[in-house]
């Protein structure tokens, strides 16, 4: 397992002040603190999406997520309730990062009203905000870091997480940076599940059930093919409001267990799952899960593109060529 560098302490900027924030009026990306619950990101004076951090979510998430045509591309539930929108999977909010088994513990469905695991409280955990170590308004790209306790029911740190994420001032596209290092508190281990890892819950209208299409970097297509296969990339393309879009998640080749396995299914479930292995293919000689020793460290990326969904196999190659070589 790859050694990623243990996270650096720095200055703890008290929340309070970032509600005093004034972006800069010339900055493409504008970010702004309200109520010391949620993150409001906007590009080219756009609305594109909000980051919930606030004690009153059980974990952080991005919600909802917005192409450059300012189409809402993620489920809106259980933020809102949307007539006709469809009401299961309660702990899929727009983009989030969790697992179902770390120590046994369920940092997944970490929704009280989840009952997928059972509904037992004493299985799930919790991810909360230890501080927001800066918020960078900019004019081609801002980011935000900050860090993360992801800790056992009983208040029992497991992992600690920091958080940076970049939003870039693209014209047509929208795009997204995550990069996540896990510092393990005490023995974290993975365990073999489907549940996980790094999601989005795509609009009702986008999903395959729906018309909606998913196509991994081998080229195949549908949730038969594509789900729990190993690929860099996976786009899942429909329409929002009689518009075709396009999502694509693209996973950094550094990232352990690379390529992954894709928990990406039909109603509209869309994960990178690098730590499943039985559970995609029972006939896998393969071991699955991934541990983290204590003080030791694993960083994982991804980059998400919302598109046109008209783009053709040779423009998601060239994104993610882009992406491994590392240019903005």
């Amino acid at each position: 397992m790859r050694q990623a560098l243990k996270i650096k302490t720095s200055y703890l900027i008290p929340l309070g002040a970032f509600l005093a924030l004034s972006c800069p009026a010339a900055a493409q990306v504008q970010i702004e603190n309200i109520q010391n619950d949620h993150l409001a990101i906007s590009i080219n004076g756009q609305p594109f999406s909000d980051f919930y951090y606030g004690r009153s979510h059980s974990k952080p998430y991005l919600a909802p997520l917005r192409s450059a045509t300012g189409l809402v591309v993620t489920r809106r539930f259980p933020m809102e309730r949307v007539e006709g929108e469809s009401r299961d999977h309660p702990h899929h909010k727009g983009l989030w990062i969790g697992f179902g088994d770390i120590n046994g513990i369920n940092f997944w469905e970490t929704e009280p009203e989840s009952k997928a695991s059972g509904n037992n409280p004493k299985t799930k955990g919790v991810v909360r905000l230890q501080k927001l170590e800066s918020i960078k308004p900019g004019a081609k790209s801002g980011s935000v870091s900050a860090v993360f306790t992801w800790s056992a029911p009983e208040g029992r740190p497991v992992l600690e997480e920091q958080r940076k994420m970049v939003f870039y001032a693209d014209d047509k596209i929208r795009r997204l940076d995550v990069d996540a290092t896990f510092t393990a508190r005490q023995t974290a281990t993975f365990a073999d599940t489907k549940e996980g890892f790094f999601a989005i819950r795509v609009a009702d209208s986008m999903a395959g059930k729906n018309g909606g299409i998913l196509t991994n970097a081998e080229g195949a297509q549908t949730e038969k093919d594509v789900w729990g296969k190993r690929a860099d990339w996976v786009d899942y393309v429909g329409t929002v409001e009689g518009q075709k879009i396009g999502i694509l998640i693209l996973d950094n080749p550094r990232n352990p267990n690379h390529p992954p396995r894709w928990h990406a299914r039909d109603y509209g479930l869309f994960a990178v799952n690098p730590f499943g292995e039985k559970e995609f293919d029972p006939h896998s000689t393969k071991k699955g899960g991934f541990v983290i020793p204590a003080g030791q460290s694993a960083e994982f990326r991804y980059r998400v593109i919302i598109h046109s969904g008209d783009e053709s196999k040779k423009a998601m190659a060239h994104w993610y060529s882009d992406y491994v070589k590392g240019e903005k």
